[in-house]
């Protein structure tokens, strides 16, 4: 899903410079090279205290906006030309703790050994076949991603991003009840794409299409009795995340969803998880339904789950699946050969390396020590967390980047949202406390 860059305002400092700071050693596991075992920790220690290049020519944002459509927010004043593990080096000589993953998509970091080598291994031996042929390698990644996904979605449909998905979810929706409207919460996003912005909350600020393509209730978010009045006969489906993302990070909590379960069954409308941003491992658990206890019948995924190449999908239960044929749904790009390969991997990575217990670890110690300096209060769920904090949002963002941490902001704007990879170490967490608390409140 194409989340708003909200990320980390380009303006600079009255100097024009921001000013680097020397990072934690990254473990040694997470090399972008495999083979390469040299120690860099001289190199990062080097990279200190220089100074943004001034805006112009040679720039990259220059070059960009020559090219492109101005459709961005004001870019970060840095350019990141290399990562490893949860460190990117910028262009001007500077080494950042990426807190926020290109909107939660580098959910293994950067250089991961075994992601490097699949797809170098992938895009040797087959890089390119449509879904008109049947690969064994597709058919492995859709089993291993339905056996991590919750009991009860038993079939995936594998596309590009997290619009795409949602997309497909709708028409399933509207097409197993044969029902025509949706009902979606205010602060939600779902996507850019038509159907997608139309059940993302005042999409209207951005998206351009003159009307919606089906009618949509929106309802206040943790308001049951606003949700049980919405849910008619005719609504096809309730959509949620679990945990809002561009709201700034806000969890709507075990006892709120399993309600919407049992109201969705009761109205006949079918349940769908937006996991795009919270999914994958994030919230500690290998999507929030299992942390939550409640399975969807449908659920969306994107963002982290090929580790940086675009890939979606959507699990859907048997009940959902029944009854599709040829031509009810298509994707050129979806399930191809080098997603797939990623998609495995990714999953593999995450269970073998202990990487939802690394989350469930981390977050805590970031609750326990990063509630200092500006910050008020800490929501969100795993590595999908918001900052609360005193001043703007914005400020306390170009704050931490002068200090060296990548972070960003959200719909909320007192709210820094953090979205870290998964391989995060707790020396990162410690210089982002040590950080917070050098900021004035």
């Amino acid at each position: 899903m194409d989340e708003p860059a909200a990320g980390i305002p380009g303006d600079v400092g009255p100097d024009g410079a921001r000013i680097g700071v020397a990072m934690n050693k990254p473990s040694s596991t997470y090399r972008s090279d495999p083979t390469d075992r040299s120690d860099r920790s001289d190199e990062k220690n080097r990279l200190l205290g220089s100074p943004l290049p001034a805006r112009g020519e040679g720039s990259a944002e220059l070059d960009e906006s020559h090219w492109l459509l101005p459709v961005y927010s004001p870019h970060t004043p840095v350019e990141p030309v290399r990562g490893e593990g949860a460190i990117v080096y910028t262009r001007d000589g500077r080494a950042l703790i990426d807190f926020y993953g290109g909107h939660a998509v580098a959910l293994l970091g950067y250089g991961h050994p075994r992601l490097v080598a699949a797809l170098a291994n992938q895009a040797k031996e087959l890089f390119f076949q449509s879904n008109s042929v049947a690969l064994s390698l597709r058919a492995r990644a859709a089993e291993r991603l339905v056996r991590f996904g919750p009991e009860g979605l038993t079939r995936a449909f594998l596309v590009n991003s997290g619009a795409e998905a949602n997309e497909n979810a709708l028409r399933l929706a509207f097409r197993h009840t044969k029902r025509t409207r949706i009902v979606a919460l205010e602060g939600a996003f779902h996507g850019r794409t038509a159907a997608a912005a139309a059940i993302t909350w005042k999409s209207e600020r951005w998206y351009g299409f003159p009307r919606p393509p089906f009618d949509v209730t929106f309802v206040p978010r943790g308001d049951l009795g606003a949700l049980e009045a919405a849910l008619g006969a005719d609504v096809a489906a309730l959509i949620l995340e679990p945990v809002q993302g561009q709201a700034g990070a806000v969890a709507l909590g075990a006892p709120y969803i399993a309600a919407a379960r049992e109201l969705t069954e009761a109205s006949g409308a079918l349940l769908i998880f937006d996991e795009v941003q919270c999914g994958m491992g994030r919230t500690g658990h290998p999507f929030a339904a299992q942390a939550y206890g409640v399975t969807p019948d449908l659920l969306t995924t994107a963002k982290g789950l090929a580790g940086g190449f675009p890939a979606g999908a959507v699990l859907v239960s048997d009940a959902v699946a029944a009854g599709l044929k040829y031509g009810d749904l298509g994707s050129t790009f979806g399930g191809g050969p080098m997603a797939c390969a990623l998609i495995e991997t990714v999953i593999e990575t995450i269970e073998s390396e202990g990487l939802m217990e690394r989350v469930r670890a981390l977050s805590a110690s970031i609750r326990e020590t990063c509630q200092v300096g500006p910050v008020r209060s800490i929501q969100g769920d795993g590595f999908l967390l918001g900052l609360r904090t005193s001043r703007p949002a914005k400020e306390i963002v170009k704050e931490l980047l002068e200090k060296g941490i990548l972070s960003g902001t959200s719909g909320d704007p007192d709210v820094v949202r953090l979205l870290p990879p998964l391989i995060l170490e707790e020396s990162h967490v410690e210089t982002l406390a040590k950080a917070l608390a050098e900021i004035r409140p």
